[in-house]
């Protein structure tokens, strides 16, 4: 039997001749004709340590393919490493690069005609990009995580690239030796991996494990390590059996693993990306879900997971606590998972999860259901005259995360930061960054450099920030982001004045500008639109077509 499509639907004769000479070129013999075509969307680079470690688990995935009987096609998707680009203008091509990921993927299995497709992946936009592109195309997917960094050392503590961002504030603030400080920058980033807190690359990894798109495990790994390169081989012969079963990505991405997946990311303390991103990825795969879901799920589902950036533990150190599977099993026995749903192994999610131990007592990464971190999730949605159309904020970490205070307006990111490290920002204040949204940035970029200052200089948690751009996963603090309607689609937002009351009410859910109705309107009548910072390119196009913040800011949007 055939389990190909292209030798099944090419037409006999005249017309197959010039297809098949193409493949006669690459050392095709007339077997191969007969075996899967099967894509590996290969997201190494050097540009980034996230992805600098992928190739040989490329290389390893092509292998295990041709031993399974498959004929793997490798193709290239970019990156952009967030860390690198973070407060800069090239930071704007961030959320971008997800889109042009998820169109690679697209586009390659489309038109090659793939039986199935294996995509490999490590910096935040990879995932959902990747996880998108899968979904379009819909043939038998897996996903790979290049898997996350190990963590750098100086003076007896653990580092990660946040350490750097937050040093910079304590070294303006003068908490900080200049001798650490270089010390700190040049020892966080030790190797090849992902960020390695529980950030935006770890938490959409381990949200593709609760999703059943990748295999038990694989969410939390070191890129570094050996077991990663097996790892990857099983999750190639898993697609092979996929591809035989013809399990396709729509067959295992329903409303209620989108559940199991969000249940994980509150479960961990996962990144504000994941609303964004989870958004995208439903919008991609037809199912019916929006920004109040995750709202929904926040006040079932505990946190467990004492991780950074507002806990203790990298993910690593889940890994070596039991992974996402000794998280889902706490989860599934609280009847907080549907443990019917289909995965890519072929079994359902409770079938997957039998054979996984009980907490183990000697390890404080994973708490019990009984004993959680926070008894409700951490990733609140919030609505107000500030935000109609919603707005997230990460509340874990923070002792109150009620405050109304004066607004402190900027209108892009180096001037806020500019009056942070100058000292110009005092405990109360409610910082405003806006333009920043998927138009208005365009490309809606994260706002880690501010946040981390405020964090270095002992503000995070007196300072209020909210922005119609995005956080870093590695933001934690009185942060509220993905403010929507975003400012230059003439959200409330683009009306603040300097000085005016802003609460942020996290018990209320609410983002509330506290000015007069009048003055409002009087306002609104006098605001113009201001133009697209671009008109051309990648990012004129992204300007021009991404949809609301509040909806995944995707293109394709009616």
């Amino acid at each position: 039997m055939s389990f190909n499509r292209r030798s099944r639907n090419i037409t006999e004769g005249v017309a197959r001749a010039p297809n098949r000479s193409m493949y006669y070129a690459m050392g095709y013999t007339e077997a191969d004709f007969a075996k899967p075509m099967v894509g590996v969307a290969n997201g190494h680079s050097t540009i980034t340590p996230c992805n600098s470690g992928l190739q040989r688990l490329a290389d390893a995935a092509v292998a295990a393919l041709k031993e399974a009987g498959a004929n793997p096609q490798i193709f290239g998707t970019p990156t952009i490493s967030d860390g690198m680009a973070m407060g800069t203008e090239g930071m704007k091509y961030s959320l971008v690069s997800r889109e042009v990921i998820a169109d690679c993927v697209e586009t390659c299995v489309g038109g090659q005609w793939m039986d199935g497709v294996l995509v490999l992946g490590g910096c935040d936009k990879n995932m959902p990009g990747g996880m998108m592109g899968m979904l379009r195309a819909n043939v038998p997917a897996i996903y790979v995580y290049g898997g996350t960094i190990l963590p750098g050392h100086y003076k007896g503590q653990d580092l990660n690239i946040v350490s750097v961002f937050e040093a910079v504030g304590q070294f303006s603030a003068g908490k900080m030796s200049e001798e650490d400080f270089c010390q700190i920058e040049r020892r966080a980033i030790p190797g090849s991996g992902s960020c390695g807190g529980m950030y935006t690359a770890n938490t959409m990894s381990s949200a593709f494990e609760a999703l059943g798109m990748s295999l038990p495990y694989a969410s939390t790994m070191a890129n570094v390590e050996d077991a990663i390169v097996e790892h990857t081989r099983a999750a190639a012969r898993a697609l092979v059996e996929a591809v035989k079963a013809d399990l396709k990505p729509r067959d295992i991405v329903t409303r209620q693993s989108i559940e199991n997946a969000v249940a994980v990311v509150m479960a961990t303390g996962g990144s504000t990306n994941a609303v964004l991103h989870f958004l995208a990825i439903t919008h991609a795969a037809g199912v019916d879900w929006t920004i109040e879901d995750f709202e929904r799920l926040r006040r079932r589902v505990p946190v467990l997971c004492d991780l950074k950036p507002s806990g203790q533990y990298l993910a690593i150190d889940l890994h070596r606590a039991g992974g996402i599977p000794s998280v889902m099993k706490e989860l599934l026995g609280a009847g907080l998972l549907h443990g019917d749903c289909i995965t890519i192994t072929g079994k359902t999610v409770a079938e997957n999860l039998q054979d996984v131990p009980p907490l183990r007592r000697d390890q404080q990464v994973i708490r019990p259901v009984t004993a959680p971190v926070y008894a409700e999730g951490h990733l609140a949605i919030l609505k107000g005259n500030l935000a109609t159309e919603g707005c997230v904020a990460k509340i874990s970490g923070l002792k109150n995360p009620v405050m109304t205070g004066p607004a402190r307006v900027f209108d892009d990111e180096q001037s806020a930061l500019a009056a942070i490290m100058d000292g110009k920002i005092r405990a109360g204040d409610v910082m405003v960054l806006r333009y920043l949204g998927p138009q208005g940035g365009p490309g809606m970029p994260e706002m880690l450099a501010p946040t981390s200052a405020l964090i270095g200089q002992g503000l995070g948690e007196s300072v209020g920030l909210i922005t119609d751009g995005r956080f870093s996963g590695g933001t934690w603090g009185m942060v509220v982001g993905h403010v929507a309607p975003e400012a230059h689609a003439g959200g409330l937002i683009a009306l603040v004045h300097e000085g005016d009351r802003i609460t942020i009410d996290a018990h209320r859910l609410l983002l509330q500008l506290e000015v007069d109705e009048s003055e409002i309107a009087r306002r609104r009548t006098a605001w113009q639109a201001p133009a697209l910072r671009y008109t051309r390119g990648v990012l004129g196009k992204f300007g021009r077509l991404a949809s609301s913040a509040s909806t995944g800011a995707v293109l394709d949007r009616d």
